[in-house]
């Protein structure tokens, strides 16, 4: 049986941290209350010396931690491998930015960093040794539209596999398993001039697998106006969604993922999320031998529909139920 422990991303009170409501102290404490244990920090959004980190912000976290009951365990880094305006960035600059990140991490006292995939496999590889020096267990990250045996991930397995380190692995978000459309994404589209008809022909071609570029003419042709192309987009890309969710990939890699991404959109009153078959997911979690934080990620920011506060309190309490946890 996994040894799951609850987390959370701090990204999730974005909204609250961008508008001066909530400082960084006011985000710990309130996730201290709402009975986490752990945290990720996106380090880009809260590091004030990104991608260094100086001996003030340790001392200002590591009094915090204490202060709550709290502990930082991963440090989300970005991989801008587009920074420059004339070209990527070579697969040498990218490591040496990846193994800046890690000894960012390391210095904080995580011993686990979030990375992206648009490193590459080899960077993923050639980072191993220093992922071990600084004891920081690196993941890449699964997000949509990729998904655990999607071809690209694949590559990673192989590499991962290969080089026969316990430092390298997978953080899958749980966002690639959705089944349904996002409801916040239809829920706006509605309010700004889609109609139901149109985005049900969009989720309808997604489901279907027609390619996108085939399913942008028919949805034109039906005469879809901005606000429908918006969700048709989405729906092909950052929240996508699948008749079958890939769980048996994710049962494949459950040996190499170092910590798991709760990512949810939006959580009923009866403690269901709307797009994203958790019910399925956490027991094949909880039945393998994984034993690390599930990082529960917020990630809609909708001012009508979505109260962050009310939402990580649902998704907890979702996440115990599941669990049998009280």
């Amino acid at each position: 049986m996994g040894n799951i422990k609850l987390g959370l991303t701090l990204y999730c009170f974005t909204p609250e941290y961008a508008k001066g409501i909530l400082d960084l102290e006011g985000i710990i404490r309130t996730a201290s209350q709402m009975g986490y244990t752990g945290y990720e920090m996106v380090a880009t959004q809260m590091s004030p010396d990104y991608p260094f980190v100086s001996q003030e912000f340790v001392g200002q976290l590591t009094d915090l931690n204490r202060k709550y009951g709290m502990e930082i365990i991963s440090y989300a880094a970005n991989m801008d491998r587009g920074m420059r305006p004339d070209r990527n960035l070579t697969e040498d600059e990218m490591l040496a930015r990846a193994i800046t990140d890690v000894k960012s991490a390391n210095k904080l006292g995580c011993h686990v960093m979030r990375e992206q995939f648009l490193c590459g496999p080899n960077v993923l590889k050639r980072l191993a040794p220093y992922a071990e020096e600084y004891d920081v267990k690196v993941g890449i990250e699964i997000h949509n539209p990729e998904y655990p045996t999607s071809p690209y991930m694949q590559e990673y397995t192989k590499v991962i596999e290969e080089s026969g380190s316990k430092y390298i692995g997978f953080i899958p978000d749980f966002g690639c398993f959705a089944t349904k459309p996002n409801k916040p994404n239809w829920d706006a589209a509605l309010r700004n001039g889609a109609t139901e008809e149109m985005l049900n022909l969009a989720a309808k071609l997604r489901y279907d697998e027609v390619p996108m570029d085939e399913a942008r003419k028919i949805m034109l042709e039906h005469g879809a106006n901005g606000a429908a192309m918006g969700a048709f987009q989405g729906m092909y890309g950052f929240v996508t969604f699948y008749n079958e969710p890939d769980l048996e990939g994710l049962k494949k890699i459950m040996p190499y993922c170092v910590e798991m991404h709760g990512k949810f959109h939006y959580v009923h009153s009866d403690l269901h999320e709307h797009s994203i078959p958790y019910e399925q997911i956490l027991p094949i979690v909880q039945e393998s031998d994984f034993d690390g934080y599930i990082m529960s990620e917020y990630e809609d920011h909708d001012p009508v529909s979505g109260n962050t506060f009310v939402q990580m309190e649902r998704f907890i309490q979702m996440e115990k139920k599941i669990l049998g946890r009280k």
